[in-house]
């Protein structure tokens, strides 16, 4: 199942973020706090005097077509494509744009995001704690009506206030906002035969209750050597319990050259015929 592109709001309507987010597919339900949700956004509006928070879970923000400036609690942080945002449950932000911009959400309810466990790799590989980067406390005293969107069990409720909600003078702790430049990721891959696993992509995984089963695993394909000798280069034929989402930031992906379009999306689990 593929999308094309979703269109970016034409400049006759201002949209902003939270009202330019669809909801594509998902699995479990947000009120048992085991599941997860995936999104699109398009928007080309900032939040004006608007701030917004998930009671639901952690959102991973991927950008795709232009940068995002997020103000936090924590601080501000710009992010801009080929980077990825994490902004945790219950932590109010708001996103301003300079242009139309586009790109992916995965959602994912009760867990957090984490590391995977390197096992051989050993103490370092894939995505590195040192690359991941963190706001600075920035004080805002503004004393204006601000509105306040919760996303609480699937739904949406507003209130309002008479200040900031950004006007935390420091912080400590380490239930914090993060980005990763996903340049930074350190591939692992064969240099002699066959396919590794995806898991070997791995940025970040999100464990359920059941050890050794992700409710969802954040990974990419990113630029590389593939130097392996006497091996069909599609995947092969597999069964596992996850399905696949994709999308595509910018280059191709090599197993569906001819048909992956620039910043489509789908779905799959099976053999695709288009493959052979």
């Amino acid at each position: 199942m593929r999308w094309n592109p979703f269109d970016l709001p034409n400049s006759t309507e201002k949209v902003d973020i939270v009202e330019g987010i669809n909801t594509v597919c998902g699995a479990g339900d947000p009120r048992n706090k085991q599941g997860l949700a995936i999104h699109i956004y398009s928007c080309n509006n900032s939040m004006q005097n608007r701030a917004f928070y998930n009671a639901d879970g952690d959102f991973l923000i991927v950008p795709q077509i232009g940068d995002l400036k997020i103000k936090t609690e924590f601080g501000k942080v710009v992010v801009k494509p080929n980077e990825i945002f994490v902004i945790q449950q219950g932590m109010r932000f708001s996103i301003d744009v300079t242009e139309p911009t586009r790109g992916y959400i995965l959602e994912v309810f009760g867990q957090h995001f984490a590391l995977p466990d390197l096992g051989p790799i050993g103490a370092n590989g894939l995505a590195n704690a040192r690359d991941f980067l963190t706001p600075v406390a920035c004080y805002e005293d503004l004393e204006e009506q601000y509105e306040i969107i919760s996303k609480y069990q699937g739904k949406l409720f507003i209130c309002n206030q008479d200040h900031s909600p950004f006007d935390v003078v420091a912080w400590h702790g380490n239930y914090v906002p993060y980005k990763y430049d996903l340049s930074r990721f350190m591939v692992i891959n064969s240099v002699l035969f066959d396919h590794c696993d995806p898991s070997i992509f791995t940025v970040l995984t999100c464990q359920s209750e059941k050890k050794g089963t992700a409710i969802a695993d954040f990974v990419i394909f990113p630029p590389r050597w593939s130097v392996q000798e006497h091996t069909f280069k599609p995947p092969y034929y597999h069964r596992n319990c996850m399905s696949e989402f994709m999308g595509l930031i910018f280059g191709e992906y090599e197993a569906k050259r001819d048909t992956f379009f620039t910043r489509r999306c789908y779905i799959t689990q099976y053999y695709d015929t288009s493959w052979a």
